[in-house]
């Protein structure tokens, strides 16, 4: 699904921030920000107190998933690339100058190599995440809307409205693509899974329901994400740096988040916008429990199977932070 356009540049202000005007090449600074993301494998472990009580699991609820209620364990899947034709990711990024577009890109590979998510190797693939930077956000969020109730085959277009709706109060919006349907979809062009798709928004008006219940908790079906729309609206994120911005983009992109606002103790990426960390340290990239979430998410990920449970995603970060 194709709805931006590149129509803003944008160059690099020697603070690392953006700034929006003539197009300038500075590869220098694009460097800078590149050598700043280049250690997320070296990441420190985080501290007992930031792992204290339960803050695992409510950074695993955060993180994943979130209409299924946050008191319940998922048994069956949470949703995820699952590989296959229509659930690897092709990511691509409009609206900034080209060297910055291939950066923010570049970033959502690099990390979705390293957890372990499918990746088309091939860059010339058919993009099915679109990060798109604009100066009018609400023509886009327009296209997104027409595309997702004509083009995606989304069959009740009230339903699908509602949505869509969405709260102008955030500098990022966003909306994630779903099918169901297990490993029988794997070999099927995304293009014919019309009718069969569901949306998430990532600031959702309105919570999706209808999770069947298996087990004494939900199932995810074997969710799998085949597409991902993030609208960044320029005029808001002028403070923020390239490096935190685009690992805060490619977070996004890899896992289905919704409403992340909650500063859980164990620090994130996704605190980068978050009110509710206050005065907290912002991140300068993905964490250490980014990282082993993705991982966990991404463990075993064959696309026949489903993902792990809460429970056994706890565990499995758990391990890795051992392994530091």
């Amino acid at each position: 699904m194709r709805v931006g356009s590149n129509e803003l540049v944008a160059t690099m202000a020697p603070n690392n921030k953006l700034r929006f005007h003539r197009p300038v090449f500075g590869a220098l600074l694009l460097a800078s920000a590149c050598q700043a993301t280049a250690g997320a494998s070296t990441l420190p472990p985080p501290t007992e107190q930031e792992l204290a009580g339960d803050s695992l699991f409510q950074f695993i609820v955060h993180h994943a998933t979130t209409p299924y209620p946050t008191s319940t364990g998922v048994y069956g899947s949470l949703s995820r690339w699952r590989g296959g034709r229509p659930q690897t990711v092709c990511p691509l990024t409009t609206g900034l100058e080209p060297a910055y577009n291939a950066y923010v890109t570049a970033r959502v590979r690099e990390l979705a190599t390293e957890v372990g998510a499918p990746v088309y190797k091939d860059s010339n693939c058919k993009d099915n995440v679109e990060i798109i930077f604009t100066s009018d956000p609400l023509k886009i969020m327009a296209k997104v809307q027409k595309s997702a109730s004509l083009s995606l085959g989304v069959r009740y277009l009230p339903r699908t409205q509602k949505q869509l709706e969405f709260s102008g109060t955030h500098a990022i919006q966003g909306w994630y693509i779903t099918s169901t349907g297990g490993d029988r979809i794997l070999n099927t062009d995304a293009d014919l899974l019309a009718g069969q798709l569901d949306l998430l928004a990532l600031w959702p008006m309105v919570i999706q329901s209808g999770m069947s219940m298996n087990r004494g908790g939900f199932s995810g079906s074997f969710s799998g994400i085949i597409g991902v729309v993030l609208v960044i609206d320029t005029a808001r994120v002028t403070n923020f740096a390239i490096g935190p911005l685009a690992d805060y983009l490619a977070m996004l992109s890899l896992s289905l988040v919704q409403s992340p606002d909650h500063c859980d103790p164990l620090p994130s990426i996704l605190d980068l916008m978050s009110p509710s960390c206050g005065t907290r340290e912002k991140p300068t990239s993905v964490t250490a429990g980014d990282v082993a979430f993705l991982k966990a998410l991404y463990y075993e990920n064959t696309g026949l199977g489903p993902t792990l449970s809460r429970d056994d995603m706890q565990s499995n970060m758990l391990q890795q932070f051992k392994g530091h």
